[in-house]
């Protein structure tokens, strides 16, 4: 797996991935398709996509157990077993979740700015991984600028410009061009996943069927 930019396009399978960074099935599907890549064994290039789960949320956040009962409806029973659930794929395929009583849901605007701006730094895919990692591990405020721009550094990208970026707002307009983009594709939610520009899968499909589906486009690549 690769970055886009790194090899001619012709020579790889495009996958274009529409997420947010507190989204949980964005990091479980990703770590799904990306065991399938690993099965398969094609190269492929990943380019992230923005999508917000919550452009409307307050600046401070909210509790993430009450934002999902007040969101689905669902009961604190149901929601522990949702997380119980996250937990346990989240072991089985390498990724660390720890929920906890004060977990928050934030605005993941700023973020998405960050990802765009790390992207031809080359530093875009260890980027989303790093905050999916930072919020849903560490539990960190991903709409706090000074966490954001910690993040960004921990990375190898300069900091103090990650914080000029968001402190400036720098690449809004073209997040919201992008997410307007998007939806009017008929994406409504994530992980979306485009392969080739072509095939769109949504939802956390699980390392076979990704791998069924990577089959597919090789073979039928190769016819």
């Amino acid at each position: 797996m690769t970055d886009m930019t790194d090899l001619d396009m012709e020579e790889v399978l495009q996958i274009d991935i529409v997420s947010d960074v507190v989204c949980p099935w964005c990091i479980v599907g990703f770590k799904q398709l990306e065991q399938a890549i690993q099965q398969v064994g094609v190269t492929a290039a990943i380019k992230w996509h923005p999508f917000e789960l919550n452009p409307d949320m307050a600046e401070d956040g909210e509790n993430l157990r009450e934002h999902i009962m007040r969101k689905y409806g669902s009961t604190a029973e149901q929601s522990q077993s949702a997380r119980d659930r996250l937990t346990a794929l989240g072991s089985e395929l390498g990724f660390e979740f720890r929920f906890s009583d004060d977990s928050r849901m934030v605005n993941t605007f700023k973020a998405h700015q960050l990802i765009h701006w790390a992207g031809p730094e080359g530093k875009e895919h260890p980027l989303k991984m790093a905050l999916f990692e930072a919020y849903f591990r560490d539990g960190k405020d991903l709409n706090n600028n000074e966490v954001l721009a910690d993040i960004a550094g921990s990375i190898g990208l300069d900091r103090d410009e990650a914080l000029k970026v968001l402190n400036e707002n720098r690449f809004a307009e073209d997040i919201r061009q992008e997410e307007d983009f998007w939806r009017q594709n008929g994406i409504q939610g994530v992980p979306a996943v485009i392969f080739d520009r072509r095939h769109l899968i949504t939802g956390a499909q699980g390392v076979d069927n990704y791998a069924s589906i990577l089959k597919q486009l090789v073979e039928g690549e190769a016819a």
